[in-house]
């Protein structure tokens, strides 16, 4: 459990740092990523380029991003964290959220893994 732990906190450091390939150093290249939000998955990718692609993308919405891991939950094959994450927007976005606001959320990761590889990330909150 602990080889996990330090797995998913290299990926953490990954994603506040910018650092795709941080990220994705310890992703099966079969990984399968679900964004829920509210109980809806709004987002599916499937394959290691299709995630890189889509973090590459999400670089340009934040100037600045950390998520903090509040909580590790280990079962038999898959680790689940509790994240503070707290972002500074990069641009305008639809929704009427401006540049320059700060995002305050907490959220759950569940990362899957096998042979010491992700398989799947799910990303939740609410």
């Amino acid at each position: 459990m602990i080889n996990r732990e330090k797995i998913i906190q290299n990926y953490i450091d990954g994603y506040n740092q910018f650092d795709i390939d941080k990220m994705i150093a310890d992703f099966d290249g079969t990984i399968v990523f679900e964004n829920i939000q509210n109980g809806e998955v709004n987002m599916t990718l499937s394959g290691l380029k299709e995630f890189k692609d889509q973090a590459e993308e999400a670089k340009k919405y934040f100037s600045k991003r950390e998520q903090t891991i509040t909580l590790f939950s280990h079962s038999k094959s898959k680790t689940a964290i509790d994240i503070d994450y707290q972002a500074i927007l990069a641009m305008d976005f639809p929704n009427g959220m401006q540049k320059g606001q700060e995002l305050n959320l907490t959220g759950k990761s569940v990362f899957e893994f096998l042979d010491n590889k992700i398989v799947r990330l799910t990303d939740i909150s609410k």
